[in-house]
């Protein structure tokens, strides 16, 4: 049996794919932890999974909903900076902390998300073999590849070499806090010099839930690089969409994920588009939304309004999906072979939509400006062009073809087992920051 340790931001989509995974380790006799401070722990459902509680001091209790509702509404500039501070206390909580836990659990190997610098930080500090995931778009950087967070479309020359690179200027210089954050840590670790997330990834494996017909061209990933599609866990069998559909007429569902639900405005576009189309629409607000505002979507044309609906079997019946971009969303909807609306909202939300639209497999629009009128023609189009559904079946049948979570835990297995004699003899860093 091997110990792994989780070390992933505390996000709930995040959280969500990465115990898929910790499942299936479990289930081939494996133990997991998940680490990070105490309220993440409640994302955790299955009991055979285990969590350890670290930052009580610099991350108490109730701390955490309040940084979520932060990254939920960020509110500005001003806004997005405290997200990003608070990142940059994560890590440097997480560096402070994990190591010493590490030797409590007797850990064997790290799973490593790639969002969170310390899982690569911590790995090579303490000679443990650590795996990266990507739950979100991949950090991995090269030249003519816009970074996930930009908007860009795929183009080839100069000029769009050009944009990519200062874009990727401007990022920098707002993740200027984070990157601060992690060369001071590598420097304490006594690591090579670094300071972006690209730079903490791990040498034995790489594992990401794209496909690479999805993904735009890429030339320069390393050969440890593995797209194995979702993560989903295979005997998770999810409920039936237990509804009344009516067979004669489209099904639209529209969800804008676990943290940005709360767009009540936005919500009343979409529902103001399908009934434009006289769709039927599924509308799942994952909580955001309280009682009165669902009562007046529904008022106002939705079919059905409900805070979570069952993803998979949505978008199986579904004739297209509105989304906020979100890739978990995404690449289930490839896997449905379902046509996407792409409303992006934050994070790599911007880099999905792009790629929706490079891959042909649907259309997006500006969540802030777009209006239902325009919102209605771009459903339109998803549901008469046949062309959508064309192009979706090739990168479904990638999807199903790519492995998913048994892939992946085979790959986890792999590294696992060729590290597992230097395990006993890890050089353990001594100090604390």
């Amino acid at each position: 049996m091997t110990h792994f340790a989780v070390i992933a931001p505390p996000l709930p989509s995040h959280y969500r794919v990465l115990q898929a995974l910790a499942v299936e380790l479990v289930e081939r006799g494996h133990r997991v932890t998940f680490i990070h401070q105490v309220e993440a722990g409640n994302w955790l459902t299955d009991a055979r999974i285990g969590f350890c509680a670290v930052g009580a001091k610099s991350h108490p209790t109730g701390s955490l909903s309040k940084t979520l509702q932060r990254a939920a509404r960020p509110g500005g500039p001003w806004g997005l900076h405290r997200l990003i501070v608070n990142m940059s206390r994560d890590t440097e909580m997480l560096c402070q902390d994990v190591p010493g836990k590490l030797r409590e659990l007797q850990v064997d190997a790290l799973l490593c998300d790639q969002m969170e610098a310390a899982g690569g930080l911590i790995g090579e500090a303490v000679g443990l073999p650590y795996i990266s995931i990507a739950c979100a778009l991949p950090v991995n950087r090269e030249p003519g590849i816009p970074l996930p967070v930009m908007p860009m479309d795929f183009e080839t020359g100069e000029r769009a070499e050009k944009i990519y690179a200062g874009s990727t200027q401007v990022y920098d210089w707002m993740m200027t806090p984070h990157r601060r954050t992690i060369a001071r840590l590598a420097e304490h670790f006594g690591l090579s010099p670094r300071e972006g997330l690209h730079e903490c990834l791990s040498p034995y494996a790489q594992i990401s839930q794209t496909i690479t017909g999805f993904d735009f061209p890429r030339k320069a990933l390393p050969p440890h690089f593995h797209a194995v599609g979702p993560l989903r866990h295979p005997s998770h069998v999810e409920p039936e969409l237990d509804l009344p559909v009516d067979d004669k007429r489209p099904l639209v569902f529209a969800s804008l994920g676990t943290l940005l639900g709360q767009r009540f405005g936005l919500f009343r576009r979409i529902v103001h588009a399908c009934r434009d189309r006289n769709v039927q629409l599924l509308l799942a607000h994952c909580g955001g939304l309280d009682a009165r505002q669902a009562d007046r979507l529904r008022q106002e044309g939705a079919t059905w309004v409900t805070d979570f609906a069952p993803q998979r079997a949505a978008l199986a019946r579904a004739d297209a999906v509105i989304s906020h971009g979100g890739l978990n969303t995404v690449l289930d909807a490839l896997a449905a072979r379902t046509p996407v609306l792409a409303l992006p909202l934050a994070f790599d939300h911007p880099g999905a939509a792009a790629r929706v639209v490079h891959a042909g497999v649907g259309l997006r629009a500006s969540p802030r400006f777009a209006s239902y009128r325009q919102i209605s023609a771009k459903l339109n189009r998803l549901l008469e062009e046949p062309g959508f559904r064309t192009r979706l079946e090739p990168l479904g049948a990638e999807v199903e073809a790519a492995g998913g979570t048994p892939m992946a835990a085979d790959i986890i297995e792999r590294v696992a087992g060729i590290d597992r004699s230097k395990q006993e003899h890890a050089p353990w860093a001594a100090s604390t920051i």
